[in-house]
């Protein structure tokens, strides 16, 4: 797994989560679409970090549309981003563990805390595919991802 992604969801931090309503469209049309994703965790403790893409370039670069912090030791496990528009999606996630704010590495580079993507997609040497992680939503859309 690069460090670089896995380093830019350590700065989702400050983040809280947000509420779970859906909100009319700007027109006054259908409402918008949300997403969902609660988290299996293995600790009780630290913090869950999960940014949200919407296109494969912002998943590539992590320029992400929505991020989110959950306290797991508070128990919060469910992200929701609202008003989103119908379209592919995809989730990056990590499990700080240790709650220092940001992904741990061991000397060669590879994650010591865990990490997880959209669909419970895994990667070949480095971080799961938009193609692996996408998902398409309209209406509302949960899932549920196992960060191990």
């Amino acid at each position: 797994m690069t460090r670089l992604p896995l380093i830019a969801l350590a700065a989702l931090a400050l983040l809280a989560p947000a509420g779970t309503a859906l909100a009319q469209s700007p027109s006054g049309g259908a409402p918008e679409s949300s997403i969902t994703l609660t988290f299996e965790t293995g600790a009780q403790t630290g913090a869950v970090m999960v940014a949200l893409y919407d296109s494969e370039a912002g998943y590539a670069s992590d320029r992400g549309v929505g991020q989110r912090r959950l306290d797991v030791a508070a128990g919060e496990r469910t992200a929701t981003f609202d008003n989103l528009p119908a379209g592919d999606y995809a989730a990056k996630a990590f499990h700080d563990v240790n709650g220092d704010g940001e992904m741990n590495f061991n000397p060669f580079g590879l994650p010591v805390e865990p990490y997880a993507f959209s669909n419970n997609a895994v990667g070949n040497m480095g971080p799961a595919s938009w193609a692996r992680a996408r998902f398409t939503v309209s209406g509302a859309t949960a899932q549920t991802i196992s960060i191990r």
